[in-house]
């Protein structure tokens, strides 16, 4: 004879079936699937030019860098001291940060009063979009920007609903370490800004605390900000030298918006634009038209100085999530249920067709036969990058090791007495952190490097009478200001972008003390 189950064991059945059935789960479950990809990829092809960076970095602490403020950096010097520097650990600093942006953007259609659709479907959206799917995959300042932009979004998205203005100490707070993370953050606090002038929004300015929170983001940033100040501003030099190089492709207006639609996912383009609507124009929506001024005031910015197209991407979440609100209304007031699976299939069939775009989840032998099926070309945001028919964040994993190898090659041919006073010089920082953390594998010293913040680090006491020149591109100056040099080897890798010779010279005629003061390389 069956037991019959007593009350609390009914209530308790009962609970267990509401939470799987709410949206937060669903949620959940997206952002394992996610998680889970970028643990299976994780070591697929190498390690990333820039991660390279950014260990190097790590290495070597400090309050800024030429390229970046320093969030980045301590994050990767937290997560190696604990676990170790292997690439698996490495990449799950991406993987945690997007995956915590997915779940952001399932929490904002949570706040804008959407309920389990909405919540799945916003966070479903942010899952499969092309950038930050890529962005889950390499270590970056890209990685966290989501996280911090978006959690100022829900801070003031709590203010509109709560009127409690002392909110907005904590909006200081993440805007500050916002800012430490990369300096866009300020792009996106001076649209939060405008939106409030242009909405009722703006008597937040008649209180205390608004001017607080921005007193508390600047005193957050005040050690990168005199760090810039006391060396004569790197970031502007760099970015000077950026724009006077030409080397990042410009795009007019309507090829930046274009791009857009590329890169946050074609079939998320109504989605996302019916959340800017609601924003706007929506009965419920209109309270938080400040976000909808926010997202205007970055892409204009950014339109106007020619800034990269994915500097936008962290303000599309916030669009995500309004824009599940209005599907999820939409069907219900409507009375057209099947349009759910619909909806959802028409992010999730693309998103696995096109997955190796994204995800390197095929060979890049048969990413390439991939591509040229389909008759897609990879989008190059510097020209250099048109050099491989890889997308640069494929084509910047490979063959890093094997450089390395081949530059041991070289060093180890040397006597043991010559390789002790050997300096090792790169062209860019990738190359230098390569050999950096590489090199102790294949027994090489540290690199030399006049690129980014390596000129910072020094020449580590080498005097010039030994130098190894990796990528070097002009032989005949390197003749003429050593007493010897000679070619020692060559370089290149199937689809990566570095292909140079190496070189080894002798008997520098200048000081290396004097050529690294008048070599800074930044760019």
């Amino acid at each position: 004879m069956a037991t019959v189950p007593n009350l609390s064991q009914l209530e308790n059945r009962k609970n267990s079936v509401r939470w799987y059935a709410t949206g937060f789960a669903a949620v959940a479950l997206i952002v394992a699937a996610r998680l889970l990809l970028h643990l299976l990829t994780a070591n697929r092809y190498g390690i990333f030019r820039d991660e390279l960076y950014y260990i190097a970095c790590s290495r070597h602490l400090d309050w800024g860098y030429v390229d970046m403020p320093p969030f980045v950096p301590a994050l990767t010097w937290l997560f190696t001291g604990l676990f170790g520097s292997s690439l698996f650990v490495i990449r799950l600093i991406p993987a945690i940060a997007g995956c915590g942006a997915i779940a952001l953007t399932g929490y904002q259609a949570y706040q804008f009063g959407g309920r389990r659709f909405a919540m799945a479907l916003s966070a479903l959206a942010m899952a499969v979009s092309p950038v930050f799917v890529i962005n889950g995959h390499l270590l970056g300042t890209n990685n966290f920007e989501a996280l911090f932009w978006m959690g100022c979004a829900s801070v003031v998205i709590r203010i509109i609903q709560t009127g409690n203005q002392k909110l907005w100490l904590w909006f200081g707070v993440l805007a500050g370490i916002g800012l430490q993370n990369k300096y866009s953050m300020a792009v996106f606090g001076l649209g939060i800004v405008v939106g409030l002038l242009f909405t009722p929004g703006r008597k937040a300015f008649t209180h205390k605390w608004i001017w607080m929170a921005g007193g508390i983001a600047f005193l957050i940033f005040l050690p990168n900000l005199l760090w810039n100040v006391h060396r004569d501003w790197p970031f502007v030099q760099l970015m000077h030298n950026i724009h006077a190089s030409g080397r990042d492709v410009a795009l007019n207006s309507m090829q930046f918006f274009l791009q857009q639609i590329l890169m946050v996912n074609p079939f998320a383009f109504p989605l996302w634009l019916a959340g800017l609507g609601w924003l706007f124009f929506g009965r419920e929506g209109r309270r938080y038209r400040v976000l909808g001024w926010a997202y205007l005031v970055t892409v204009g910015v950014f339109m106007i100085l020619h800034g990269k197209d994915y500097y936008v991407a962290p303000a599309y979440p916030m669009l995500f999530a309004a824009g599940g609100v209005v599907c999820e209304n939409w069907i219900e007031r409507t009375r057209r249920a099947w349009l759910k699976p619909t909806f959802v299939l028409v992010l999730v069939i693309p998103a696995l067709v096109f997955l190796p775009l994204v995800a390197p989840v095929i060979s890049p032998e048969r990413f390439v036969a991939f591509t040229r099926a389909i008759h897609f070309a990879p989008p190059v945001s510097e020209h250099s990058h048109a050099r491989s028919p890889l997308p640069q964040y494929y084509s910047d994993e490979l063959g890093w090791e094997s450089m390395v190898a081949e530059v041991a090659r070289v060093y180890h041919s040397l006597p043991p007495d010559v390789q002790a006073k050997t300096a090792i010089k790169t062209g860019d920082y990738g190359q230098a952190g390569a050999i950096d953390y590489f090199g102790p594998k294949y027994g090489l010293p540290q690199a030399v490097c006049f690129h980014q913040n390596y000129w910072y680090w020094g020449i580590h006491g080498y005097t010039g009478e030994s130098i190894i020149v990796v990528d070097e591109d002009n032989p005949e100056h390197l003749k003429s200001i050593t007493e010897h040099a000679e070619w020692a080897g060559h370089f290149e890798y199937p689809y990566a972008l570095e292909k140079f010779d190496i070189w080894y010279a002798q008997g520098l005629k200048l000081s290396l003390h004097d050529v690294w003061e008048h070599e800074k390389h930044w760019d």
